[in-house]
């Protein structure tokens, strides 16, 4: 697979570092409030964050009745331009960078300020699932009828059998074990919603986790994250072809 190069209009909509971690059975999500004493500067806007509970009752000679209720899961952290967003919940750590991409170095620098302090305020126990997730969204001409094979190395196949060949919306998803890394990649790609009568927006959408025990071993965490990053570069270098490397150079 060919090394991804740096693209003057890079695609990346949004990327993600996922942590997913345990704590002490008596943890309390109110602990994650102390985290914004020490980011406010940098991340002023903090919201509190729910799941909802749901269950349904049965009783027999009577309806079914549905009870709902909210469970406080922890808070969202927001830059002032909202481009970076922290999540700090009972599910884990999660760090969000929107467009404009800058690089990875950046991207994962943050990340790393933000899990110390989470580190150190929440003390989990350990880390259970570690992932990265690269969203493109990639603009193509429309120049009388569009072949996405074009474009794309992965495209969805419609049988000569049909019909109608041409598509108006289309999701596929590939998972793909990487077995060199011990990790999955999903890949997901789908037709986004139009925003004119002249291009149309392919969405492709790079997930890499892999599920294992870290205790105390953030070198290692965060090694195997840039293997991911270097993983995630290949994979979009042999999902497009020259045409898309000339749109986005």
């Amino acid at each position: 697979m060919q090394v991804q190069k740096h693209y003057s209009k890079a695609p990346i909509t949004e990327a993600i570092i996922d942590l997913k971690v345990t704590f002490p059975e008596d943890f309390s999500a109110d602990t994650f409030a102390g985290i914004y004493d020490h980011i406010h500067d940098r991340f002023p806007t903090m919201e509190p964050m729910y799941t909802g509970i749901g269950s349904f009752v049965f009783q027999p000679g009577s309806s079914i009745t549905v009870n709902t209720d909210q469970q406080h899961n922890g808070f969202l952290f927001k830059s002032e331009d909202s481009l970076k967003l922290f999540q700090a919940t009972l599910n884990g750590f999660t760090f969000n960078r929107l467009a404009p991409y800058q690089s990875w170095e950046e991207f994962s620098g943050d990340a790393k300020y933000l899990w110390r302090i989470y580190k150190d305020i929440c003390k989990p126990t350990q880390v259970i699932r570690a992932a990265i997730r690269y969203i493109n969204q990639l603009v193509i001409p429309i120049e009388g009828l569009v072949d996405l094979q074009d474009y794309l190395q992965i495209v969805p196949e419609v049988t000569s059998n049909l019909p109608q060949k041409t598509l108006s919306s289309f999701f596929m998803q590939l998972q793909i074990p990487q077995d060199d890394l011990n990790c999955m990649l999903i890949i997901n790609e789908t037709l986004a919603p139009a925003t004119n009568s002249e291009t149309i927006n392919i969405i492709l959408d790079f997930d890499l986790f892999r599920q294992q025990n870290w205790q105390n071993d953030d070198e290692n965490i965060w090694r195997f994250l840039e293997q991911l990053r270097h993983r995630k570069n290949q994979v979009f270098e042999a999902s497009i072809t020259d045409k898309t490397r000339r749109l986005i150079d």
